[in-house]
């Protein structure tokens, strides 16, 4: 399939998908005419890399994790233990940031005249 076809398939942009390629996330052939040309597993594969990005990894991660993937989950139970150590680790940045936006919430909050803790929002 070319670019248009796998951008509407899974809704990313063909400028991402060429960021994609860029990044050596896919690997599509060339055609004859210069054309990208994607096989029905890119489609799963693109899934998968925005899953992975929207979990907040760089494209350097990704590509460290797609070849760990190897069923129709995102899930790496088992497979490519040396990559939980540095999942672990990004884990507790996206923490400490949630963190930091609370405390930055909350300081806000306290200068408009609100409650430090408001009562709908969720503890934490």
């Amino acid at each position: 399939m070319r670019i248009g076809e796998l951008s509407r398939r899974t809704g990313v942009s063909q400028r991402s998908l060429r960021y994609y390629e860029e990044q050596r996330l896919l690997t599509p052939t060339r055609l004859p005419n210069g054309y990208r040309d994607y096989d029905e597993r890119t489609v799963t594969t693109v899934q998968r890399i925005q899953i992975l990005l929207s979990a907040g990894l760089g494209t350097a991660a990704v590509a460290e994790i797609l070849p760990c993937v190897v069923d129709d989950t995102v899930v790496l139970a088992g497979s490519c233990p040396e990559l939980i150590d540095g999942l672990a680790q990004e884990r507790r940045r996206i923490d400490a940031a949630i963190d930091g936006l609370i405390a930055a919430r909350d300081i806000l909050d306290s200068l408009v005249g609100r409650p430090l803790h408001r009562q709908d929002a969720p503890a934490r």
